[in-house]
């Protein structure tokens, strides 16, 4: 509660420095082409009093313009000419919706209109130009022309960033090749050199956008270079949250993520994205007070859900898992991935509910039986739970989807019907589980036949077959097993147990065949490497 309640403070005392930029963040989100983002910034400032509503009302319309609602539109804009009428960008709003109703005409006394009102704006003659470009790019390449050069000519003594940012987006749209590529970042690059006010996020984030895949770690150093000159943008510091996660730099997408939720023009699911990366930077505690936070706020998000089961499973808190996780599978409006099967299944065997542990990796394979290694994680919970015939089957299963599988995995299959036949409930089944076992041991000895552990498997594997009792078989693997270790004289000190366990059943077994002067043989190297066995050293002295 304590972290919690500190961290709440951190959010609170942020608050007034980063609500500066009000509705200009919605604007900053439209000029990147974030609508939906832009919309919900713009209807939540306003009401604002440092709102410019003939502005803000300016962007809405052309949201409502881009999302096919006409009759939204214009509302919107003569909402911003009633707001202000000397403002000249309401009616380059109503210009642009004649040109996609497709009157031209009806469109130009639009825009003669906004420049007898702003002749020398260049943002305003911009977007004339960007009118003409959303309408038809290939029938308006003279006007976008015309006006894009009435935008660089607007101001000569500063040159306005807009226009060349338009010249970029009009590249960028089409860009496929480097040299494309370049060219579009070039006119982004101008335009943020241009933007000597820091008036302009939006060229340092397109230039970021189309940079990416080139270079990430450059198109971060831009993002980092934005938020330097404008460190209260919600765009600028949401952007570089992303580009970190997007580059998997979690760490510091974790952190810079922390510093823009305290801005009061963030989104309640980057809140949930926040959550899910302090848990993947482990910073559990922190990552499920907050997800209990949002939780109280949507008591059935499953997604939040989710993170507080995970966090606890993460924290091996395990009673506490098992509670979160209880929730999140009840909650009808849950979508499980495989992970949640998965993890569930290790906080159930954890607590010594093997069973029911099974069934959540069932679950898991079922939801995704094309990651086979999903079969493997089922073999390990069945086998856990003393289900050795399911954990051999399973695992046969992986092997056969697998296109090489490991010699370390083929030796893990023999060691599943090891233990089936070990278990085996009639002697028929016990040979055919031992036989198979002996198979895929055989498999693993000819990569790597100087393996005293492996070698040693198949001579147990042996005796299982054979109910304990030592025979030829067994023996002889047995013997495979000291002249492997005997290699290394050293040997008959780290692997003492494996050593006496071969003596003593390959004496047996000549004991059994009336053979005691090869027994003795073998009774003796067993006393060589237990020389304090005095019952051993009576037994043989004792022989006759």
């Amino acid at each position: 509660m304590k972290i919690k309640f500190l961290f709440s403070l951190l959010l609170a005392g942020s608050l007034s420095m980063s609500a500066q930029q009000g509705y200009k963040d919605g604007i900053e989100y439209y000029k990147v082409d974030e609508i939906d983002n832009a919309k919900t910034i713009l209807d939540r400032t306003i009401n604002d009093a440092s709102t410019d509503k003939a502005t803000a009302y300016y962007y809405l319309g052309q949201i409502a313009l881009q999302q096919g609602n006409a009759s939204e539109a214009k509302s919107y804009f003569d909402k911003g000419i009633a707001a202000d009428a000397a403002n000249p960008m309401n009616f380059v709003g109503l210009g642009a919706l004649d040109l996609r109703n497709g009157n031209k005409s009806a469109a130009e006394a639009q825009f003669k209109a906004a420049k007898n009102l702003g002749k020398k704006n260049p943002v305003m003659l911009t977007d004339i130009a960007r009118a003409y470009f959303n309408a038809d790019p290939v029938a308006y390449a003279k006007e976008i022309e015309k006006y894009v050069k009435e935008a660089k000519d607007a101001d000569k003594k500063k040159k306005s960033p807009a226009p060349y940012i338009l010249e970029g987006d009009i590249l960028a749209k089409n860009a496929s090749t480097p040299g494309e590529i370049g060219d579009a970042v070039g006119y982004y690059e101008m335009a943020s050199s241009f933007d000597v006010d820091n008036e302009y996020p939006e060229a340092y984030v397109k230039y970021a956008r189309v940079y990416f895949p080139v270079d990430a770690n450059y198109a971060i150093g831009r993002l980092k270079e934005l938020l330097s000159k404008n460190p209260n943008s919600a765009l600028a510091q949401r952007e570089l949250a992303e580009k970190y996660y997007d580059n998997n730099q979690l760490t510091m997408a974790a952190q810079q993520y922390g510093d823009y939720i305290k801005n009061p023009n963030h989104f309640k699911k980057d809140e949930q994205r926040y959550v899910g990366l302090l848990y993947f930077g482990k910073e559990y505690d922190k990552s499920f007070d907050l997800a209990g936070k949002l939780l109280a706020e949507e008591p059935d998000n499953f997604y939040m859900q989710r993170m507080q089961f995970l966090n606890k499973a993460a924290l091996k808190e395990w009673q506490d898992a098992e509670k979160y996780a209880k929730a999140f599978f009840a909650n009808p409006k849950t979508v499980p991935v495989t992970n949640d099967y998965t993890t569930y299944g290790e906080v159930l065997q954890e607590l010594g509910q093997d069973t029911l542990a099974v069934a959540q990796y069932e679950a898991a394979v079922k939801l995704n039986p094309e990651k086979i290694d999903l079969l493997k994680d089922l073999s390990g919970a069945y086998s856990t739970a003393k289900m050795y015939p399911e954990a051999a089957a399973s695992f046969e299963e992986y092997i056969a989807a697998c296109e090489t599988p490991s010699t370390n995995d083929i030796y893990m299959l023999a060691r599943r019907y090891q233990n089936v036949a070990a278990t085996a409930p009639d002697s028929i089944s016990k040979v055919q589980a031992a036989d198979k076992a002996i198979m895929y041991v055989d498999q693993v000895l000819e990569k790597v036949p100087d393996n005293y552990s492996v070698a040693n498997t198949k001579a147990r594997i042996l005796l299982v077959k054979n109910n304990g009792a030592p025979n030829l078989e067994s023996t002889e693997a047995f013997k495979n097993v000291v002249a492997i270790l005997d290699t290394d004289p050293s040997n008959v000190e780290k692997h003492r147990d494996v050593y006496i366990t071969a003596y003593n059943m390959i004496a047996n077994y000549y004991l059994g065949e009336k053979d005691k002067d090869t027994a003795k043989i073998y009774l003796n190297k067993f006393l060589e490497v237990d020389p304090e066995n005095d019952a051993l050293r009576n037994y043989i002295e004792n022989m006759k």
